[in-house]
């Protein structure tokens, strides 16, 4: 089928940010000291088992972030008129979760349930009526009536060890095969050395988080086409879709806030620390007011008057896709410029220590302009600050978003995001009995990426942080 690609902003700042990871990465590879300090991080086996769970985040986001329009079949007599396309935009995640995101129930169904949570009335095939459980349309459907669920469960799950352990194999020997040209010795030797825990990086403990990442997967392949795994929400929507899709929004509001912030915060902080005098007290003066007012209150109106915008101009977007992402973004850019301050108040302070440095006054004494100053001593030694509060405020940006959602004042309704998922699930609760795997499922996802995320940050902090050894 044709396709017709459709890039969201948010898709392209999400390529742009990959292109300058991969920039920064090739620049810190040249300069020694952010090679050391990258390799010390890398010798933690908590850093990298965390880095390689929000390596998988990053995989699952960017298969999110391809975006495209299908083409819908010609009518009678269209074999020559103009292609014409689905107003509906899907990823290639979605193509991929095509049998979670098109079986749909009627309403709640519990995990690996093959009845309907609630009672139905329904005609019995002797004219009358019961009170019962109605068969859910999907899940479990293959299994007739009575039929135990376990034996299947247990043979559709027989193989999955070995995919995983296969995964895991051909990572060892991707890792392995760089590691024997670079020694001179054979692939087998460099495999055994890292199962050993013998090489340079902690690769022992990425292998073993790809190895349960992998188990994961292959059994939701395996399971998640003839059962709902985490049961479904109020709409009959397959819970483990929903929590699935809404690690790219976690993953836009925690990276492209930070995206959008760092500009002010670098050029006001270096600023105000280095020339002093009314700049500082100007920008002292701008960072105080702003923190003075009620951070909700400040993001809530400014959301609101974005949300009357774009509802009062629905001729700039072609897709309701579209206007969820603008507003996505939009939210991104008043978390960005509403978070700033904490980071411009530390590099103020640590450029007022480094401006009084010898290294920096002979520089200035040599007749060195403030610009080449700024951009050959203050900013390099200031960009260990960065780097660790980045990594930081990423997991405190992923649950900002779950508690502006769930105010309402977050993401579009359409948009799926952790937060859209405790919002529903509050009603859910109220429930007798409690329809509980929605929060749970957003709970766990949300748990992992914020728990790695701020595992790795002080990973990240005791690394670069030069006062620590």
């Amino acid at each position: 089928m044709n396709i017709l690609p459709v890039p969201l902003l948010t898709d392209c700042l999400i390529f742009l940010l990959a292109l300058a990871a991969v920039a920064l990465a090739v620049q810190a590879a040249r300069h020694t000291p952010s090679r050391e300090a990258w390799r010390r991080l890398g010798q933690r086996p908590v850093a990298m088992a965390c880095a390689t769970i929000l390596l998988v985040f990053a995989a699952i986001g960017f298969l999110d972030s391809l975006h495209y329009r299908e083409q819908l079949p010609p009518g009678p007599g269209d074999q020559a008129a103009k292609a014409v396309y689905s107003s509906e935009v899907l990823s290639v995640l979605d193509a991929l979760l095509t049998p979670l995101r098109v079986q749909t129930e009627k309403t709640y169904s519990a995990p690996f349930a093959r009845v309907l949570f609630q009672r139905e009335m329904l005609e019995l095939p002797d004219g009358g009526q019961a009170w019962v459980y109605p068969r859910l349309a999907h899940g479990a459907s293959h299994l007739p009536d009575g039929a135990a669920m376990l034996p299947d469960l247990a043979r559709r799950l027989l193989w999955t060890p070995l995919a995983a352990l296969l995964v895991t194999a051909a990572a060892l020997l991707a890792l392995a095969a760089p590691a024997a040209r670079i020694r001179g010795g054979g692939v087998l030797d460099a495999a055994r050395s890292i199962l050993a825990g013998r090489s340079t990086l902690a690769w022992r403990a990425a292998l073993l988080v790809t190895f349960l990442a992998a188990l994961c997967i292959a059994a939701g392949v395996a399971l998640a086409p003839f059962y709902h795994v985490l049961g479904t929400d109020k709409v009959g929507q397959d819970v483990l879709y929903l929590s699935l899709k809404s690690i790219r929004t976690g993953l836009v509001i925690g990276t492209l806030t930070t995206l959008i912030m760092l500009p002010f915060a670098i050029a006001l902080g270096i600023a105000a620390g280095y020339l002093g005098g009314w700049v500082d007290d100007a920008i002292q003066y701008a960072y105080t007011v702003l923190n003075s007012i009620p951070s909700v209150l400040l993001i809530a109106a400014s959301v609101l008057m974005m949300q009357v915008m774009i509802d009062s101009n629905p001729q700039w977007f072609d897709t309701a896709a579209q206007r969820s992402d603008a507003r996505l973004l939009a939210l991104c850019a008043i978390l960005g410029i509403t978070s700033w301050t904490s980071l411009c108040r530390l590099l103020r302070g640590e450029t007022l220590k480094l401006r009084e440095l010898d290294y920096v006054q002979a520089a200035r004494a040599f007749g060195a302009s403030t610009a080449a100053i700024l951009r050959r001593h203050i900013l390099p030694n200031v960009m260990h600050i960065v780097l660790i509060t980045v990594v930081l405020d990423f997991s405190s940006l992923v649950l900002a978003e779950a508690v502006l959602s769930y105010v309402g004042i977050g993401v579009d309704p359409t948009t799926i995001s952790f937060g859209t998922m405790i919002n529903m699930a509050r009603a859910e609760l109220a429930r007798e009995p409690v329809v509980w795997w929605s929060l749970a499922s957003a709970f766990v996802f949300m748990l992992v990426l914020v728990l790695a995320a701020n595992l790795l940050a002080d990973a990240v902090r005791d690394a670069f942080d030069p006062r620590r050894g």
